[in-house]
C-alpha cells in the first residue's frame, strides 16, 4: 500500500510539461489541471490496497476525492483516516460509508463528481456507467474476470524449483479464498501432461491448510460473507449437475473448535471442458476448472473464449513461445512464469468486459486530469478572417 503513494510522489516531480513552437509567431502550451472532486468505490476483498490504488494517483493529481468503502469492509479504512489525519487538509479525503443504493448512487450521479472509479463486479459496473453518463463524466472500471492460466508441456520437462513454482502458480487459485478477481480460476494443460499435471496439482492442493484466520499455520481462512459461501455452494452443484468431475474439494468444509459456523469452502478443483457455467462464469471463491489442449492455437482459442479479460498466466520454459502466446491472449494483465503480483508501474485493467482504464501505473494521472490547451500567439497583426 505504502509503495503506491511513494510512486506517484515520485511521478509528479519528475513530471515535465509540453510545449510546442507551431510557427514563428505561435506556441501551443499544454496544461494538466485537476478535474474537481472524483468518487471512488472501494470493492471488500482488498479494501485499503484498493484504496490506496484509487486515492494515491487521485491525490497526486490534485483532485479532492470522496471513498465509500464496500459495506462489508468499512473499518480499515476509517482506521487508516485517523492515522492519516493530520497529513492533508481537511475535505481533500473523504469517506462515506453504506449500501450501494444509498451512497454509491448518489456518488456516481451526484452533478458535483467529476469522475468515478469503481472496483467490483460486472453487472455492478454497468449501473456505474449509467449513472455517470447522466453527467457526461469519465469512469474508470476494473470489474470481472474467468483468468486462464495455460501451462505447457515443457514445464515437467524436469521436477526442479521451476515447476514447483508452476505449481504454485496453478494453486493461487485458493489465494484469498479465491476471492480475487484474477483468481486463476481456469487452468489449461498440454494433453502430454495432463494426467501427470493433475496429480501433481491435486496433491499440491489438497496441502492447503484451512482453519482461524489468526493462526500463523493457516493457509486459506472462510469466505467473506454467507452471501459469498452460498454462491460459491450453488456454483458447485452446477458444477457437478453439468457432469464437471470433482478432483479434489467440492463442498463446504466443517470445522470444530469454534469455526462451527464458519463460511469455509474446501478448495475445489473441477475437471471438465470449456462450455460449462463453472468455466465461463465468475465464481469468486476458491474454486478452478481444469481441462487440456493439444497446441498453441487451440490453447489461445480456450483462453479466448470468454466473455472477460482482466488477468491470464502463460507458464513454459521456452521464452519465444512465452513472447508469442502472451501477446495472443486478450486481457490487460499477463503474468508469465509468475502471478498474482501487482507492483507499481506496471498497469493493471482489463480488456472486454473486465472494464476499461489502467490503475497502479503514472498513466493513471491522465485519468484523474483534463488538459487545457494554451495557444498563444506573438503576432501583432490581424488574424484576417474580417
Amino acid at each position: 500500500m505504502v509503495d503506491h503513494f511513494r510512486y506517484y510522489a515520485g511521478v509528479i516531480r519528475a513530471e515535465e510539461g509540453s510545449v510546442s513552437e507551431l510557427d514563428s509567431n505561435t506556441v501551443s502550451l499544454n496544461l494538466k489541471e485537476p478535474l474537481g472532486v472524483v468518487a471512488q468505490i472501494i470493492p471488500w476483498n482488498f479494501p485499503l490496497l484498493m484504496a490506496a490504488w484509487k486515492i494515491a494517483p487521485a491525490l497526486a493529481a490534485g483532485n479532492c476525492t470522496i471513498v465509500k468503502p464496500a459495506e462489508q469492509t468499512p473499518a480499515s479504512i476509517m482506521v487508516w483516516l485517523e492515522l492519516i489525519q493530520d497529513v492533508l487538509p481537511p475535505g481533500v479525503l473523504n469517506v462515506v460509508n453504506g449500501f450501494g443504493i444509498e451512497a454509491g448512487k448518489p456518488l456516481a450521479s451526484s452533478p458535483r463528481v467529476a469522475k468515478v472509479a469503481f472496483t467490483g463486479e460486472t453487472t455492478t459496473g454497468r449501473l456505474i456507467m449509467q449513472y455517470a453518463s447522466q453527467n457526461l463524466i469519465p469512469v474508470t472500471l476494473e470489474l470481472g474476470g474467468k483468468s486462464p492460466n495455460i501451462f505447457f508441456s515443457n514445464v515437467m520437462n524436469e521436477d526442479d524449483d521451476f515447476f514447483d513454482k508452476c505449481l504454485e502458480g496453478a494453486v493461487l487459485f485458493a489465494l484469498n479464498q479465491g476471492e480475487v478477481c484474477t483468481c486463476p480460476s481456469r487452468i489449461l494443460v498440454q494433453e502430454d501432461i495432463y494426467d501427470r499435471f493433475i496429480e501433481r496439482l491435486v496433491a499440491r492442493t489438497k496441502q492447503i491448510k484451512m482453519g482461524h484466520p489468526l493462526d500463523p499455520d493457516t493457509m486459506m481462512g472462510a469466505q467473506a460473507s454467507n452471501d459469498q459461501y452460498e454462491k460459491i455452494k450453488s456454483y458447485l452443484e452446477i458444477g457437478r449437475e453439468e457432469g464437471a468431475e470433482v478432483l479434489t474439494g467440492g463442498s463446504a468444509y466443517l470445522q470444530n473448535g469454534g469455526l462451527e459456523h464458519g463460511y469455509y469452502i474446501q478448495p475445489t478443483i473441477f475437471k471438465g471442458h470449456n462450455k460449462m457455467r463453472v468455466f465461463q462464469e465468475e465464481i469468486f471463491g476458491p474454486v478452478t476448472c481444469i481441462t487440456s489442449f493439444k497446441d498453441e492455437q487451440e490453447a489461445l482459442e480456450i483462453a479466448n473464449d470468454t466473455l472477460y479479460g482482466l488477468g491470464a498466466g502463460v507458464w513454459t520454459r521456452d521464452t519465444h513461445q512465452a513472447y508469442r502466446v502472451a501477446r495472443g491472449i486478450q486481457a490487460g494483465r499477463v503474468w508469465v512464469n509468475c502471478y498474482h503480483l501487482y507492483p507499481a508501474h506496471a498497469p493493471f485493467g482489463g480488456y472486454k468486459k473486465s472494464g476499461f482504464g489502467r490503475e497502479t501505473h503514472k498513466m493513471m494521472l491522465d485519468h484523474y486530469r483534463q488538459t487545457k490547451n494554451m495557444l498563444i500567439s506573438y503576432d501583432k497583426k490581424a488574424i484576417g478572417f474580417f
